[in-house]
């Protein structure tokens, strides 16, 4: 009889575990291309110097006139919600899709025009052709970036993108319309968790 009810609440203690989340989910599991880029300081950044960290990436341009404007507030507002929850050990990637206007000056500028409450954080990155961008976007993080004819424009994908400390794109979110800020925040906290 002891036996049984041993079993039995061994398995009722699994099932409890199980349902308690068991960590982070991720969704995909796309591993980004290397790379070694500028960013806003001049100073070259890596894959391998994002390594060991949590990031989230997205894909701007500072002469857009659509998407990047509110994508640049709603990360901004995201890393609000991080400082709010606590969360520190984290990196903002913000990869340029227009690289031969978005001088590193460029960039330091146009991260100024949003007052991100911690700019140590950010890597506004560019220092490479668009074949290079072009082809980062579309294998890493399963986002187009692809020039528009005859414009100054540059049509690219508007997700945020969560990359965990082995430099995989785990997760993709809406970072333009409908930003799941809660749900970010509770995944990142998950993931540097797991990863410490």
């Amino acid at each position: 009889m002891h036996k049984k009810l041993f079993i039995l609440l061994t398995l009722v203690f699994v099932l409890v575990l199980s349902a308690c989340g068991g960590g982070f989910k991720p969704d995909h599991k796309y591993k980004v291309n290397s790379f070694e880029f500028t960013n806003q300081d001049n100073e070259k950044v890596s894959d391998e110097d994002l390594e060991g960290s949590v990031w989230l990436a997205q894909f701007v341009f500072t002469k857009c006139t659509t998407a990047c404007p509110p994508m640049m507030s709603n990360m901004v507002r995201l890393q609000e919600e991080l400082i709010d929850n606590k969360v520190e050990d984290y990196k903002i990637v913000s990869f340029s899709v227009d690289p031969d206007v978005d001088t590193p000056e460029e960039l330091k500028n146009y991260l100024g025009l949003f007052s991100a409450p911690d700019e140590s954080k950010w890597e506004m990155l560019t220092g490479y052709d668009m074949k290079t961008i072009e082809k980062l976007g579309a294998s890493s993080f399963k986002q187009i970036v692809k020039q528009i004819p005859n414009t100054d424009q540059v049509l690219h994908g508007i997700s945020f993108g969560l990359v965990n400390q082995h430099n995989e794109v785990v997760k993709l979110y809406d970072g333009k319309d409908n930003v799941p800020y809660d749900t970010i925040v509770k995944d990142m906290k998950a993931l540097i968790k797991e990863g410490n």
